[in-house]
């Protein structure tokens, strides 16, 4: 179910009510919580908060390095946190303040999935997003690209 929307809000718009309102709570989180540098658009069929090419156009496929992502599927609607996957100890710090909230964890290799909007804890998210700074961001990614490990 790939989106051709090319604004978020048109992608918004084309998703049954309940499944739009609960991703426009989660963008405004997102946006709420989002570090200087990035920016929302559309990418890979999906909202997404890139670097834009302008500030970092050296990627490996040159589309936009994505720190997060809203995407509604068929069975469920899921939010991209790349960061969490980039560094274990963040990685643990996220799925324990995740399991804190009691609310059900669904979290795959790059994604968060949920069904409603209550299944999903918004301040951890919002944490999450606000976690990574872009220049914390690009050193990561870049260390990744040269095969360095640690800080």
């Amino acid at each position: 179910m790939r989106s051709e929307a090319t604004t978020a809000d048109e992608y918004l718009a084309s998703l049954p009510e309940e499944r739009r309102e609960a991703l426009q709570a989660v963008r405004q989180v997102v946006l709420d919580n989002l570090p200087d540098g990035f920016e929302e658009c559309m990418t890979y069929g999906m909202i997404g908060y890139v670097v834009p090419l302008s500030r970092y156009p050296d990627t490996y496929n040159k589309q936009p390095l994505g720190l997060a992502a809203l995407a509604s599927w068929k069975g469920h609607m899921a939010i991209y946190l790349t960061s969490i996957y980039e560094d274990p100890e963040t990685l643990e710090w996220f799925t324990s303040e995740y399991s804190a909230t009691g609310k059900p964890m669904d979290i795959g290799k790059s994604c968060v999935r949920f069904k409603r909007l209550d299944d999903l804890p918004l301040d951890v998210i919002g944490q999450a997003i606000a976690h990574t700074s872009l220049d914390d961001f690009l050193t990561s990614y870049e260390k990744s690209r040269s095969g360095k490990k640690g800080g």
